[in-house]
């Protein structure tokens, strides 16, 4: 008999299972077509807003004295979502060129719907897994990341993005008044190339060449080069036109992400091309119980921030006073974060307000506005 407190421990992380409802929607579409080849984003957009304007917010924190060996639960389905998204994705693959019930544009929107998946549901665990000390975990955040072609996004997230957010160093934190259009053109060069500047330094560092067989470039392109190889293999050059196409709107679902975590959000200049520590209000935090379900407590980004290394169950919930709120949940969010008149009307007062609230010192807020702001002499 299984104990009670197995049982309730199960219990509790059971909905942030609820990604694995996606995968049948996934195949439901792939062998009947028509109206439900749009159900992915459907999902993902709009049932989860309703349930988050039904369920409302979690405002309750776990306990951070709780060890790894009661997180299993939770821990659990990040390890199964890699093999189950590799199979569903190159089955897909395989089976959707070859499926005359699908029209040519069935056949676009389903590979739309899986992009969202892919990268709402695949990279946000890679996230996850990234962050973690095991090194069977962090090979599991690189297969994800190889399956939408953004390998580069592991050496990118963890020594450039967390450590310069909310400076002019940080590609993905996105500018006051800059709308995601211009800025989704700018960060898909500049993440790339600072990445690799990232490794490259580090290995020089040690006095080696950035072509050391150390530098997880080579990784990354073994990887990337793998799945293409497979999407080829499998289903033709149709298959990698396909496969192409979701890793582009998988991507395109992270760096909507990324634009809405920090928008107008900047860590105060100190001089000398020093910035203060970060904190729990250089990243818009929200609460909203169905969104972070579906997102594994990704929307209490000011914690993730704060303290990198906390798994998911544990990141902490702030209020208004020590991080700014989200108005809703991501889903809700990343949609009006495309249509850029519409986002500035609901958050450039909410920076606006953020600004007088924690640095009501600075006057001029012109260089922090700037997509590119130049560092200072001699600034590293």
């Amino acid at each position: 008999m299984i104990p009670a407190t197995q049982v309730a421990k199960f219990r509790n992380a059971v909905p942030f299972w609820m990604s694995l409802l996606l995968v049948p929607v996934a195949i439901l579409g792939a062998l009947k077509g028509g109206w439900t080849v749009v159900l992915l984003p459907v999902m993902t957009w709009y049932l989860f807003s309703i349930l988050d304007a039904f369920l409302g917010l979690n405002l309750e924190n776990a306990d951070l004295e709780t060890g790894e060996d009661q997180l299993k639960w939770y821990k659990a389905i990040t390890l199964l979502w890699a093999p189950i998204q590799f199979c569903l994705l190159f089955w897909m693959v395989w089976y959707v060129p070859g499926a005359e019930h699908l029209s040519a544009l069935e056949k676009i929107v389903l590979f739309f719907g899986v992009g969202v998946i892919t990268g709402t549901v695949g990279i946000v665990y890679s996230h996850e897994l990234m962050h973690q000390k095991d090194k069977g975990e962090r090979w599991l955040a690189d297969g994800l990341l190889a399956m939408v072609l953004y390998s580069h996004f592991h050496t990118e997230h963890l020594q450039v993005h967390h450590r310069y957010v909310g400076t002019p160093r940080d590609a993905v934190t996105a500018r006051y008044n800059e709308g995601f259009h211009r800025y989704f053109a700018r960060v898909l060069g500049e993440t790339y190339a600072s990445a690799f500047r990232a490794e490259k330094a580090m290995l020089a560092r040690k006095g080696l060449p950035w072509w050391h067989h150390t530098n997880p470039f080579w990784k990354y392109w073994a990887l990337d080069l793998y799945m293409i190889v497979l999407a080829v293999l499998l289903g033709g050059w149709i298959g990698l036109l396909l496969f192409v196409w979701q890793a582009f709107v998988s991507v395109w679902q992270l760096e909507l992400t990324n634009y809405v975590e920090h928008y107008g959000l900047t860590r105060k200049h100190l001089g000398e091309g020093k910035y203060e520590h970060v904190k729990p209000r250089h990243s818009w935090n929200a609460a909203h119980k169905a969104s972070n379900w579906l997102l594994i407590n990704l929307q209490r980004h000011s914690d993730h921030h704060y303290k990198p290394d906390r798994r998911f169950p544990l990141l902490q919930n702030y209020t208004e006073a020590e991080a700014p709120q989200l108005p809703y949940g991501y889903p809700i969010m990343t949609m009006a974060a495309m249509v850029p008149p519409i986002w500035r009307r609901v958050m450039n007062p909410r920076v606006r307000k953020w600004r007088k609230m924690y640095y009501p010192e600075v006057s001029d807020w012109k260089p922090y506005n700037k997509a590119q702001t130049p560092m200072p002499r001699g600034a590293s």
